[in-house]
């Protein structure tokens, strides 16, 4: 189907289709026609090179990019199953394997350079740790989001203390320990810590947070954006370099409100206030900020000062955990490109940013290299190439190999495998 929403002064037409529906098949011979251009991929399979120490990843559930190219991940050791990690055990029960430290950096080859994380003196690590930023300055962001123990849920369920149950699940009230954001450099050591476990008062708490999952640093007034998150419904501002509270809002600008509003459905009229989880916030060179208010299908767009510009909906039919799950921007200076993970559906959507169209998707379910499962986390190297993490089972970094802008041909090109 096509939905028409309106967006600044003009009207888009944004399919909302899950499937290969009539209005795709509309949409992508009009895409023909006009000889539409997009960046195009192809999956590397032989990225990243192999761990050393019999070390494996479990829930990844960050990326970021530094000034060097380098590729940092995070990711939930204690979301390995005990049959994953026989060797940890006393005594162990195999030479096979090992979960690997919390955060990983490699270089552009893929190779493991450097790796850091977990608990330690003066600080408080997340009992599930959520979302890896390295700023302009070189300094590494970490956000959290555990509950405490949870009962099994189904896909992405607790297997550890601190778990969340699953990714945009609705969250019951007061349950969320992790109520923190915590700065290191890139050797791991403690700079500066944001709120404290368990502390949150809710949404308009301006010391804590609650379920934080990503942030982003604003190179040009030093201000952290904070998508806050799985527990409260805002994004909140702090001085990156003291930790001073400047601003919140929720939704449209509004004052953010921790009214529960139940499971998201498509048919009902559209929600005022975001849901669980805020999944991004993203500043682009412009000064506008993208946030990803993933279980109501939708991109919200705000001038830095919270006031509301535009939004768009994304496969709206989606339940669950919802499309929008992470942004990332093309690297040429105009930002020309949205990267939009949609975790749910499987796919990275390739988006025109002023217009919020969608031209194109790559990606679809499996476990083979190009295909995802749960696809959370999305980046950009200096070079244009996109970098992905999968959360639950799929527990791994892929990289995505710019060839330049090409016809777009499919609205849905599947697995992009190289090109012989």
């Amino acid at each position: 189907m096509k939905r028409n929403l309106y967006l600044g002064a003009s009207f888009l037409t944004v399919i909302v289709a899950l499937g290969i529906g009539s209005a795709v098949l509309e949409k992508r011979a009009v895409v023909e026609a006009a000889g539409v251009q997009a960046p195009r991929f192809e999956v590397d399979p032989m990225w990243p090179k192999p761990l050393p120490n019999h070390w494996i990843m479990g829930n990844t559930i960050g990326v970021s990019v530094d000034a060097q190219d380098h590729i940092w991940i995070i990711h939930r050791a204690g979301s390995l199953e005990p049959k994953e990690v026989y060797a940890i055990t006393n005594p162990p029960g195999s030479s096979c394997c090992l979960p690997a430290p919390p955060v990983l950096e490699f270089d552009e080859d893929g190779n493991l350079i450097g790796h850091w994380g977990g608990p330690g003196q003066g600080y408080d690590w997340p009992d599930s740790n959520h979302g890896i930023t390295v700023d302009y300055k070189g300094n590494v962001w970490i956000g959290g989001n555990g509950r405490g123990p949870q009962p099994n849920a189904g896909r992405g369920a607790a297997t550890a203390q601190g778990q969340p149950p699953a990714e945009g699940q609705v969250a019951a009230a007061g349950t969320f320990k992790d109520n923190e954001i915590l700065k290191f450099t890139q050797d791991g050591k403690f700079l500066m810590q944001i709120g404290k476990p368990g502390k949150s008062q809710g949404s308009n708490d301006i010391a804590n947070l609650k379920g934080p999952a990503k942030m982003f640093i604003d190179r040009k007034t030093d201000e952290l954006y904070v998508a806050d998150g799985y527990g409260n419904h805002r994004v909140i501002v702090f001085d990156a370099e003291t930790g001073k509270y400047k601003r919140h809002w929720g939704a449209y600008g509004h004052k953010p409100d921790d009214t529960n509003l139940g499971n998201y459905n498509p048919d009902a009229p559209v929600a005022q206030q975001f849901r669980n989880p805020v999944h991004c916030a993203e500043l682009s060179n412009d000064g506008l900020l993208y946030v990803c208010d993933r279980v109501n299908d939708r991109i919200q767009v705000f001038k830095p000062d919270g006031t509301f510009v535009k939004e768009v909906f994304i496969a709206k039919r989606t339940l669950g955990d919802g499309s929008v799950w992470d942004i990332a921007f093309s690297k040429d200076p105009q930002q020309k490109y949205i990267y939009l993970a949609d975790g749910a559906n499987e796919k990275v959507y390739v988006m025109l940013r002023e217009s919020l169209e969608i031209l194109t998707s790559f990606g679809d379910g499996g476990r083979q290299p190009g295909a995802f499962y749960a696809v959370h986390s999305i980046t950009t190297d200096s070079k244009g190439n996109v970098f992905t993490t999968e959360t639950y089972r799929g527990q791994r970094v892929q990289k995505f190999n710019y060839k330049g802008l090409a016809a777009v041909t499919k609205m849905d090109q599947g697995v992009v495998w190289p090109k012989k």
